[in-house]
């Protein structure tokens, strides 16, 4: 079956600008429909780069938590190789 094509190009936004929406989307007295539509977006798109920046902001709170028993781990390893 041959694919179609319809000819329509998705917009491509810039990390600048989807950071910018949510972060205004976050202020409690806007709703994510007013900055959709002050943003001329669908608020479909915009609640999944809410929650997008949501889990890559938990992603980056774990990782720290995990370094930092590493690096105790490390510092005690140099100091035992020293001794």
């Amino acid at each position: 079956m041959p694919a179609y094509r319809t000819g329509k190009k998705t917009p491509q936004y810039s990390l600048e600008f989807k950071l910018k929406a949510v972060q205004w989307s976050f202020d409690t007295h806007r709703t994510v429909k007013s900055v959709a539509e002050a943003l001329d977006i669908h608020p479909f798109m915009l609640s999944k780069w809410r929650n997008a920046y949501k889990d890559e902001v938990i992603q980056m709170v774990k990782s720290k938590d995990l370094t930092k028993p590493k690096k105790l781990k490390q510092n005690d390893e140099l100091e035992s190789l020293k001794r």
